[in-house]
């Protein structure tokens, strides 16, 4: 199997799909902007530098969803695709994607965005298999069956993508032996996985990884 795995924010889209979200709640009142952008900025610059706490982010992240209902909640995404992501979502972003898919490589985002936020901007893409960080539900015997704020399972962030994509391997009874591997990313967050497959691909690196890239000599590739 040639398995291609995408990350999402700045690799494929020029934007990051859940600050860009995060924004978009504050202009349909779901949040106070001033104190929601403080603490996303914050949050923000904290995933830059390779020091967030990504269970905090997504308690935070989630909180003005968990108030609303899935309905709700499914009609505002929808309107945030139509204004926000679909506007960002490039051409040549687009071409690539549709390349591996036409020459019959299994393609895969793996992002460290939520699922809620992401599956709707995968299928865009035309991409059905996404790892995503995947958010718990109550399920319990009086719950709402909506989503509690924590995360289920391994976060797909930093060398937790390693972790989730030998999950969706092992599920389909492979291993890294059995693919010819090529992942695109943009950011050193995911420099473990980068290491992990045959073909890393610094896509609109940012600078640390461009620097690692040179050193090493991973193709670099700019998207936008």
């Amino acid at each position: 199997m040639k398995l291609v795995l995408f990350d999402l924010d700045h690799t494929l889209l020029p934007i990051d799909s859940d600050y860009s979200w995060g924004v978009f709640t504050t202009t349909i009142g779901w949040t106070d902007p001033i104190e929601f952008n403080r603490r996303n900025d914050e949050f923000f610059a904290h995933y830059k530098a390779g020091t967030l706490d990504i269970h905090d982010y997504v308690r935070f992240a989630t909180q003005a969803l968990r108030h609303q209902s899935p309905d709700s909640a499914a009609a505002a995404h929808a309107e945030f695709m139509r204004t926000v992501i679909q506007p960002a979502i490039t051409r040549q972003a687009l071409a690539l994607v549709r390349e591996h898919a036409e020459a019959g490589d299994q393609v895969v985002i793996v992002t460290a965005t939520n699922e809620f936020v992401t599956r709707p901007i995968a299928q865009a893409f035309g991409v059905t298999d996404l790892i995503a960080v995947e958010l718990e539900r109550d399920n319990s015997e009086s719950g709402t069956g909506w989503i509690t704020g924590e995360i289920r399972g391994v976060p797909s962030a930093r060398e937790g993508k390693v972790t989730r994509v030998e999950q969706w391997l092992a599920e389909r009874k492979l291993a890294w032996p059995d693919v010819q591997s090529t992942f695109y990313t943009d950011s050193i967050n995911d420099l473990k996985l980068m290491e992990k497959v045959n073909h890393p691909v610094a896509t609109n690196p940012d600078a640390q990884l461009r620097a690692l890239a040179m050193q090493r000599g991973w193709r670099i590739l700019e998207l936008f």
